[in-house]
């Protein structure tokens, strides 16, 4: 199997020196600073451009601001209606997936890759990732850190500047660092 084909199927695979994987970041992170240099005002042409970073969103049905960068693009889905503030990256070595109408707070990271413990392997490039999943009506304040593997069910509200490494349910406030559920909304 290709590195890509690792990558995908969520087992260990060369995120650093394999040349397919390389070329598909160069790309899309290309793609993004077009972005983050095109005026807002000029709508048509960022749109154009978020269809080349994300292929999978319908990009007249989201409104996303600059600065915004992902490593790949094609592994994103986002539903209509949804709002990324300044400043939000998007690691998608894995699938990362948010439902309709999320709000995304300025400066949030959202990483799918875990690099391994042992430095042998580490510097050999190794990684795998886990995917993220988001469902409907989910709120992130500012400054929110999403790390690989979790959900987040619909309806609920992480606070700013939380640390999100486990799953939180559906329709609570949840926030801290790490985040824990706070109460029921």
């Amino acid at each position: 199997m290709s590195a890509k084909e690792d990558m995908l199927a969520g087992i260990w695979y060369d995120a650093n020196f394999d040349e397919e994987l390389y070329k598909e970041r160069i790309a899309a992170k290309d793609f993004c600073l077009e972005l983050n240099l095109t005026p807002m005002k000029n709508l048509e042409r960022r749109r154009e451009l978020l269809k080349k970073i994300l292929p999978n969103v319908n990009a007249e049905e989201v409104e996303i601001l600059s600065p915004f960068m992902v490593d790949y693009g094609y592994n994103i889905s986002i539903g209509a209606g949804s709002f990324f503030n300044h400043n939000v990256y998007l690691m998608d070595c894995a699938k990362i997936s948010f439902g309709k109408k999320c709000f995304v707070g300025p400066d949030c990271g959202f990483y799918t890759a875990i690099h391994p413990l042992e430095v042998e392997k580490r510097n050999a490039g190794f990684e795998i990732a886990k995917p993220i999943e988001v469902g409907d009506n989910v709120w992130f304040g500012g400054g929110v850190t999403i790390m690989p593997g979790v959900k987040i069910g619909s309806n609920s509200v992480i606070g700013a500047k939380s640390l999100v490494n486990k799953n939180i349910p559906e329709g609570v406030l949840a926030f801290g660092n790490p985040c824990k559920v706070i109460r029921e909304i």
